[in-house]
């Protein structure tokens, strides 16, 4: 492609995935990148300034087709409790058909994303947010008693990180997975719903 002025950074995004999918993170490079697309490497730093900085624009990209479609979820009209449930089962669901559709592309995703640490720290931040919007949502309804939802939502997250966080991705396809998930849904909302003493 001689002509620049028609690439843009969610084409070059589009190309550096691919161009992970084929070499992985260790070996794929911005010259790969501009390969794909036909042009100058110089073209891609226009766009992005180092290789770093287009790693961890794809590695957020990638975070955000798990955490964009579950704001529907948390902002919706539902109970919180109900919410809850289908929030953390929809996180849980959408990673593991991640890595079951395209397990080589999951992990080349999930070694750019240990390298991008910023980038996953900000993942996190809105999931954990997300969860505290629910629990926002249930205290004020009178269906939880927490006196921090942003504690609460972080603790939710990393109480259930069996079943979304990638290092996990092995104990995936063990049978009653689900089973688990709810077991473990059931008694953190069993939790919040528990009136402090003292």
């Amino acid at each position: 492609m001689s002509d620049t002025t028609a690439l843009s950074a969610g084409r070059i995004l589009d190309a550096a995935e691919e161009v992970l999918r084929r070499y992985g993170p260790a070996k794929a490079t911005v010259l790969d990148v501009a390969r794909a697309l036909g042009v100058s490497h110089g073209s891609v730093y226009r766009h992005f300034a180092s290789k770093a900085a287009l790693r961890e624009a794809v590695a957020e990209r990638w975070l955000a087709r798990v955490s964009t479609p579950l704001v529907e979820v948390a902002t919706s009209t539902e109970p919180a409790a109900q919410r809850l449930r289908r929030w953390l089962a929809e996180l849980s669901g959408t990673k593991r058909r991640m890595a079951r559709e395209d397990p080589e592309l999951f992990a080349n995703f999930h070694q750019l994303a240990e390298v991008s640490e910023g980038v996953v720290a900000n993942h996190l931040e809105v999931l954990a947010g997300q969860l505290s919007v629910i629990v926002a949502d249930g205290v004020a309804a009178g269906e939880f008693t927490v006196s921090d939802p942003a504690v609460a939502g972080r603790a939710l997250l990393q109480a259930t990180a069996r079943f979304h966080h990638p290092a996990h991705r092995a104990e995936w396809s063990e049978p009653g997975l689900d089973d688990d998930l709810a077991a473990v849904v059931a008694l953190l909302i069993d939790g919040l719903r528990t009136r402090p003493t003292g």
